[in-house]
């Protein structure tokens, strides 16, 4: 599987970027879960499974590694 870093921004592939914050563990099932936000409007915060977040979709990754930072 896929490594997904924290700290680094991922674009998705409908076309905006998201800063991953931290991998985190769910603490009933111990599925290792993405926390995430978005670099964009309300900068709201999201969780996605881990292997979801770094799935493929219509044959392309749904998350790709961006080389741009953000503060």
């Amino acid at each position: 599987m896929r490594k997904i870093l924290a700290g680094r921004v991922y674009r998705h592939f409908k076309g905006k970027d998201y800063k991953v914050l931290v991998v985190a563990q769910h603490t009933e099932t111990g599925e290792q879960c993405v926390v995430y936000q978005a670099l964009y409007d309300d900068f709201a915060y999201y969780v996605r499974p881990y292997a979801m977040f770094a799935s493929e979709v219509e044959q392309q990754y749904r998350f790709e590694l961006t080389e741009e930072e953000y503060d």
